[in-house]
């Protein structure tokens, strides 16, 4: 009778558990609320570009054609036609990265200026698609505060960003005030699935990477300051939604770094972000990736791999929040379907279990809107004449294929252009300098990557003009050189050795040398010294800059002028404002801290430009300062290229192709390179450098959100409950 009792005690307690644990667990979600209800529904239709860098029109200035172009807005514009035709409700977003980018913003920024009752071709294009917000990027501060307030002010539509304020100098936080409106809560009208009209309240939030204050220092610094994008946005979030907000839309020109999570002022901080509750959709930009769908968002950087976790590519989420990023250029167009119930007070929820994203993507076969195309087309013709002009000849030509695994002519020839012009300054404004020996630090600009197999500099012997030079210096970026010691040289180049993987030596198996979540653009070469990379040791320093190998340097051989470098002698590095003032969190730059000793105002492209046409004509042939370090064993060491670069490697002693490999959508050329074979040449330390600039990092390995350790608990209390029924069952039974 007693065991009859506690068996039935147990029971009940072990049913209270199961009923415990299924009423609970779905009250992790913030959102879970709207799922189970049953009033009238709606879908709303969000649609986002991002990262449009002036491509209006379908054209590639740098190699001037129209043929084959898979992006510009005029094509995504077809698309966005299309998507608004196929629901009810829509509305049209931007994720920043607008103004700058391509010969065409330059045109209209620096050689044909705009007037004061110009509206910027990007914005014209906007204004007639209507779109309903944007946010600003990182480049919309590459030319000025002044430019860019010009160029917003035509905007027909709301910029909106929460977290950059006017720098008021008084290190009081409690009074600073946002420097653009920090968000709006626009009035739509939709209408449901039965037809009946309704009005609801879309809240949009933006917000900047805070790295623009180092980025852009010249143009910023003592006129704005940036706070961390979470903290920003559980600040305006909640108080959106006091104000009635039925959506909360936030975009954000943040990439996804899982690796980021938790991080303070994160460069990349969406995957924070998305947790942050009552965000209902999450549009985003800066790392020119498909989201859902990309690679980078899968195990391992491969399609076939599962997600990461957090992420949710079938669905589109990142943390069950729906989510979308367009790519780049206008190559894609983000569609984001939010599945709205209409609650019994009114109120319009989004159920977010219903709700999902997709990118459309641009092909070549995409016609261009007819209304954009002959509207820009004054600044588009304006343009064509500007980069065909001729500044001088090549007696070599000029590709970027190999620039991530070999010396290269690209860079090559920016750092000597570079050097000249911080020898000639010294020599002509700060003698006090002369004696320091003078290095120039230059990177990849167009190295394939995330913009694909096609995004590389091929430029042929023979003439050289203003679009040669767009071609092999893409940024606004102005010269600058900073005195620096043989230790913080070293370091330089360790942290841009990060470029590559750790090579097994022992390993007969083909081994990718190049990580592809590595920046190009960070990859600096220090021309002026001489060394080579051991990538056999593991990488001094994580792609944020952090150093997490100390025990270890891959930089071996480091030489000046045959002579090894000492910890403490002194150089002066010619770049850019962006890496002298702390982009890519370089050692001894981090923040500002290098000392500047060349404050240039002119344009590392303009230097570049005049360099030429002093020349005349240029033997852009690289030196050969640096390689990677012979490994002594037979491994098979591969990297990824344009298919075009074949006609390269088979002219090459040490580089070899192996076919074309399919990733996706994007044919790529495979080859080999011998590192057992390569050599360092010691040429004169005479030779030049270069500079360097943006961008953001992707999704690594993510940790167990606050969510998922909830869920395991209640799975290990429903598990245990079960357990503990069927022990006191065999108890029972034993016991009968």
């Amino acid at each position: 009778m007693k065991k009859k009792k506690f068996f039935s005690k147990i029971s009940k307690l072990t049913t209270a558990a199961l009923i415990l644990t299924t009423i609970i667990s779905p009250m992790n979600s913030f959102h879970a609320k709207a799922a189970a209800t049953s009033g009238n529904k709606a879908t709303l239709r969000i649609l986002e570009t991002t990262d449009l860098h002036s491509n209006v029109r379908a054209y590639d200035y740098y190699k001037d054609t129209d043929v084959n172009i898979n992006f510009g807005l005029a094509k995504t514009a077809t698309l966005i036609e299309q998507a608004r035709s196929q629901e009810a409700n829509s509305m049209l977003f931007d994720a920043g990265d607008l103004i700058q980018g391509n010969p065409l913003a330059d045109y209209v920024a620096k050689v044909h200026p705009l007037g004061p009752n110009d509206t910027h071709p990007i914005i014209r294009a906007m204004n007639y698609l209507h779109y309903d917000a944007g946010i600003v990027g990182n480049h919309e501060f590459n030319y000025g505060l002044d430019y860019l307030n010009q160029v917003l002010s035509k905007a027909n539509f709301p910029i909106v960003n929460a977290n950059i304020y006017k720098d008021d100098h008084d290190n009081n936080p409690d009074n600073d005030q946002n420097y653009f409106t920090p968000y709006q809560i626009l009035d739509k009208q939709i209408k449901d699935a039965s037809g009946n009209t309704h009005t609801i309240k879309v809240g949009v939030v933006g917000f900047a990477p805070p790295q623009i204050l180092n980025w852009d220092r010249d143009n910023l610094y003592g006129k704005v300051i940036v706070k961390d994008i979470v903290e920003t946005a559980n600040k305006y979030v909640q108080e959106m939604r006091n104000k009635g907000a039925d959506v909360i839309v936030a975009i954000a020109h943040s990439g996804c770094d899982i690796a980021a999570d938790g991080q303070q002022d994160a460069e990349n901080a969406v995957y924070s972000l998305s947790k942050v509750p009552g965000i209902d959709a999450l549009l985003f930009g800066h790392a020119h990736l498909n989201f859902p769908g990309g690679k980078e968002f899968h195990e391992g950087q491969k399609l076939e791999n599962p997600d990461l976790p957090g992420i949710n590519n079938s669905q589109g989420t990142i943390n069950n929040t729906p989510a979308v990023e367009a790519g780049y250029w206008g190559n894609n167009l983000g569609v984001l379907d939010l599945a709205l119930v209409e609650q019994p007070d009114g109120k319009w929820t989004v159920d977010k279990t219903n709700s999902h994203s997709v990118n459309r993507p641009v092909s070549a076969d995409t016609p261009e809107d007819s209304v954009i195309v002959k509207d820009v087309q004054p600044e588009h013709a304006g343009t064509l004449d500007y980069v065909r002009g001729t500044i001088g000849k090549t007696t070599a030509p000029l590709y970027s294929y190999f620039a991530q695994v070999q010396d290269d002519p690209t860079i090559q020839i920016v750092n000597n252009a570079q050097k000249a012009y911080v020898e000639k300054w010294i020599k002509d404004k700060e003698p006090e300098l002369e004696g320091i020996p003078v290095l120039s630090a230059g990177a990849p600009f167009k190295a394939g990557g995330r913009s694909g197999p096609a995004y590389y500099t091929n430029i042929p012997t023979g003439p050289l003009s203003i679009k040669s030079a767009n071609d092999l210096y893409l940024y606004p970026n102005t010269l600058k050189a900073v005195e620096v010691t043989g230790a913080i040289v070293r370091e330089w180049l360790e942290m841009s050795a990060g470029q590559f993987n750790t090579v097994d030596p022992n390993s007969t198996q083909p081994q990718n040398i190049i990580n592809d979540l590595f920046p190009s653009y960070n990859f600096d070469v220090i021309d002026g010294v001489n060394y080579q990379i051991d990538i056999t040791k593991p990488a001094r320093y994580k792609i944020d800059g952090t150093m997490v190998n100390k025990d270890f340097h891959r930089i071996i051989n480091l030489t000046f002028n045959g002579e090894p470098i000492k910890d403490d002698q002194k150089f002066i590095v010619a770049t850019n404002n962006y890496r002298a003032g702390g982009g890519g969190n370089f050692p001894g730059l981090v923040g500002g801290i290098g000392k500047i000793v060349v404050n240039s105002p002119d344009e590392s492209r303009e230097v570049l430009i005049n360099y030429i046409q002093e020349k005349g004509t240029i033997d852009p042939s690289a030196d050969h300062n640096w390689s990677l370090a012979p490994i002594n064993k037979t491994v098979q060491l591969t990297f990824k290229s344009a298919p075009e670069a074949k006609v390269y490697a088979d002219q090459s002693d040490n580089i070899k192709s192996l076919g074309n490999v399919t990733e996706g959508d994007q044919k790529w050329g495979l080859y080999s390179i011998i590192a057992s074979e390569a050599k360092v040449d010691n040429p004169p330390a005479n030779n030049g450098g270069s500079g360097s600039t943006t961008t953001p990092v992707k999704p690594s390995k993510l940790p167990d959100t606050a969510t998922n350790m909830v869920n395991y608990f209640f799975l290990g209390l429903f598990i245990f409950s079960i357990g503990l029924s069927l022990m006191i069952r065999r108890r029972g039974l034993l016991g009968k």
